[in-house]
């Protein structure tokens, strides 16, 4: 029997594949430990445990949609940001510092944030949409602009403007 070698040839032109969050993670991962970045490495690390945790709670191997994705990494950024307030509060900027690197690095996963300009105008049509009156419809115009701007805006920027909206 002889030897041959099979070659396959793709008949489709090369195209960039869109990497999902875990692959990005993983990716920026092995460049972090070339360059010996461990703050880099460490809030990598809690985002490919937060995305193992998440898939395992779902209970499938199945991955995480977009949207859940992008929840998932604003968690870790709040909870980072809330960790480096208290810090800095109790004046532990050594403490805080680190903190704040890692929120750094974990928002590189998020969409672009919009300007509070922007946030503005999609409330206030919301509102002008909805027909809202007052503080009373507030969780209606909470709920649709936090839906259209999902992973876009933080929860409490958007808050913030709703209720000046609305108590105006």
């Amino acid at each position: 029997m002889k030897n041959f070698r099979v070659y396959f040839l793709s008949s489709q032109p090369e195209t960039k594949e869109i990497m999902g969050l875990e692959e990005k993670v993983m990716a920026d991962m092995k460049a972090a430990m070339k360059a010996k970045d461990s703050a880099a490495l460490e809030a990598l690390r809690a985002v490919k445990s937060a995305i193992l945790l998440a898939k395992t709670e779902k209970g499938g191997g199945a991955g995480l949609a977009e949207a859940d994705e992008i929840k998932l990494v604003q968690k870790l950024v709040k909870q980072r940001k809330d960790s480096a307030a208290i810090y800095q509060e109790q004046g532990r900027e050594d403490l805080a510092r680190p903190e704040l690197d890692q929120v750094a690095v974990i928002e590189k996963f998020l969409p672009e944030q919009l300007t509070e300009e922007e946030i503005e105008k999609v409330v206030i049509q919301t509102i002008d949409t909805l027909g809202a009156s007052g503080m009373q419809d507030m969780g209606k115009v909470m709920g649709v602009v936090s839906k259209e701007l999902a992973g876009q805006a933080d929860g409490k920027t958007i808050s913030t403007i709703v209720k000046a909206k609305l108590s105006s």
